[in-house]
């Protein structure tokens, strides 16, 4: 029979680590007496980062005293001590190629059921002081599980640990863990995992994702990394020539791109954006593609920024004729078909990916109900808009509202705008927008966030919300103490020998240098927003665009990105490079 052999608990501490502050729970020690469990936690302990630990479906995490004896094989170590891998329950059985989710167990006067294996991060790597640990504990199939809390009691070390109940399918958590993290994915398999009543819904929705994708392995790990795209129509650039140069508004250029290769161009879905070098000094950026792609040209429509040097140059130097370097079209902000209603939100410049959308409805002669509903400054910073009143006259069913925060005294209500102000909750619900819809929304960060928020509280659902962001994206680092946000810039010291590092979305261009680990390493020195968890090539958090180059991997992925992306938590260049961020 298995025995709880420790109950551990610790509560979050902050460490230093790499020059930062963690706060973290990874710290467990055992406990002498019975401990009181509860539906989230057990007495005397807690989680640092509660979005990726803890709740109810992860109230209590299990570890093996065989994979205790595995690990200091493997490890040649002999200081591992109870609570080491930050368990709350050190246990005598309960392997995990033999517990299945959905199981049962009463311990002490305590019932629990199995959810889900643990899902690694950074920090047991800290804990063990061997930074591939996360990856490791998954390729060597020891991930150890998670309990929720049917019935609240007390535990004590050496409790036997009886089985209730069965869970159903019998999928074991080494089988359920490898489902996720390991290829090939079998679709069979995935089904019968969705069965299990007790999945954590953070699984399910991986595992509903994966079931979903029709393209492996070139569309990457859905359950893990950003939402899935085509592969690239090409690799790295090819040259395009500025057909026509045309000024949209007083601060807003447009650039039709035509093949100079004598190539054709790739289909763009709808939404999708080009990265692309600019002047003599190879200025890398990515910009939304503005109108449905034709067979003969793209578009891309460009804001002047105040310091903006890209969006300077176009405005002022680039001529018709100039020829310019392009990435293929890439990105999952994308429309999808359906029958729902359609609503495109945007502000400003963010009007550009959405525009795409509202030409592909009307090209299509689209049948469903599209709302166009955009924020401006006023009538000299709104490009677009007699081109967007003809696209919309081609539809059968459609609204429109403009809006002008700060409208000059020319600009007539009721024609150039609809309302003063901004987009925001109030507005949407006076519209009485369909909350059934399909939201696309594209625009500055707060706009972005607000609108979200917004259309949350007034019941949307969050998977009919997609969001795109102009610029660097939100950074993602678990566990890091908040820090005074800092521009992207080179990185401190005496420039590196080695390929040159392009952050498109950033505009920095960086050579590579041998003090860094990782791409990963290299955005960090730069303040470059990144995302990023397990730091080992598991958990795709890091997954980004690959626009041009070649880059090795130590340690390899255990599951691919997607073609054309790349996990820069452990790549490195071969030669030049950029990478959408």
């Amino acid at each position: 029979m298995a025995h709880l052999l420790s109950v551990n608990v610790g509560l979050p501490r902050d460490i230093a680590w790499q020059g930062r502050t963690v706060h973290t729970g990874i710290w467990k020690a055992p406990v002498t007496g019975p401990r009181r469990v509860r539906r989230l936690n057990i007495d005397g302990d807690g989680q640092g980062d509660t979005a990726g630990h803890g709740g109810e479906q992860r109230a209590v995490y299990v570890y093996q005293q065989d994979s205790y004896r595995y690990w200091q094989q493997h490890l040649n170590r002999a200081n591992l001590v109870p609570g080491q891998f930050g368990e709350n329950f050190t246990v005598d059985g309960l392997a995990d190629t033999e517990v299945c989710i959905g199981d049962r167990y009463r311990i002490g006067s305590a019932l629990f059921e199995v959810t889900q294996p643990r899902v690694t991060c950074y920090r047991l790597g800290i804990r063990m002081e061997e930074p591939d640990m996360a990856a490791l504990l998954v390729k060597h199939g020891r991930p150890g599980f998670y309990f929720r809390v049917i019935e609240e009691g007390e535990v004590e070390a050496g409790d036997a640990i009886t089985q209730v109940e069965r869970g159903p399918e019998r999928m074991s958590v080494s089988e359920i863990n490898a489902l996720l993290y390991l290829p090939p994915h079998p679709r069979e398999h995935l089904a019968r995992a969705l069965k299990i009543p007790a999945l954590s819904h953070g699984w399910r929705h991986s595992f509903e994702a994966l079931l979903a994708q029709k393209d492996k392995p070139a569309a990457g790990n859905a359950g893990l990394g950003p939402a899935a795209s085509p592969s690239p129509a090409w690799r790295g650039f090819r040259p395009f020539r500025v057909a026509r140069k045309i000024a949209e508004s007083g601060n807003v250029t447009s650039l039709i791109l035509e093949p100079a290769d004598g190539g054709t161009i790739a289909t763009a879905l709808p939404g999708q954006f080009v990265t692309v070098r600019l002047g003599p000094s190879a200025m890398t950026r990515s910009y939304s593609l503005s109108r449905r792609a034709d067979v003969a040209s793209y578009r891309i429509s460009i804001k002047r920024e105040a310091h903006g040097a890209a969006s300077g140059y176009v405005a002022d130097e680039i001529k018709t004729g100039d020829v310019v370097e392009l990435g293929a079209p890439r990105g999952s902000f994308t429309l999808r078909q359906d029958t729902r209603p359609v609503v495109l939100l945007s502000a400003g410049i963010g009007a550009t990916p959405v525009l795409a959308m509202l030409h592909a409805l009307a090209a299509d002669g689209s049948t469903r109900e599209v709302w166009w509903l955009h924020g401006a400054r006023n009538g000299r910073e709104h490009p677009f808009g007699a081109e967007v009143r003809r696209l919309l006259a081609g539809l059968a069913r459609h609204h429109s509202h403009v809006c002008f925060s700060a409208p000059d005294p020319a600009d007539r209500l009721g024609a150039d705008f609809d309302s003063a102000g901004h987009l925001d909750q109030h507005l949407l619900k006076t519209l009485d927008v369909p909350r059934d819809g399909d939201f696309y929304l594209c625009g500055p960060a707060a706009f972005m966030t607000d609108l979200t928020a917004g259309l949350t509280a007034l019941g949307v659902a969050p998977e009919r919300i997609h969001t795109e962001l102009f610029g660097a994206k939100p950074s993602l680092t678990p566990g890091i103490a908040a820090a005074p946000k800092v521009a992207a810039h080179l990185p401190a010291g005496v420039p590196g020998p080695g390929p040159l590092v392009s952050f498109a979305r950033s505009g920095l261009n960086v050579p590579w240098g041998p003090s860094y680990a990782s791409l990963l390493e290299l955005a960090e020195a730069c303040d470059v927003p990144v995302r990023w968890s397990c730091r080992t090539g598991v958990c795709h958090n890091c997954e980004s665009g690959l626009v041009a180059g070649e880059v090795a991997y130590a340690p390899d992925p255990l599951d691919a990105p997607a073609d054309g992306n790349v996990l820069i938590c452990c790549a490195r260049p071969r030669d030049d490079i950029v990478i959408d961020l």
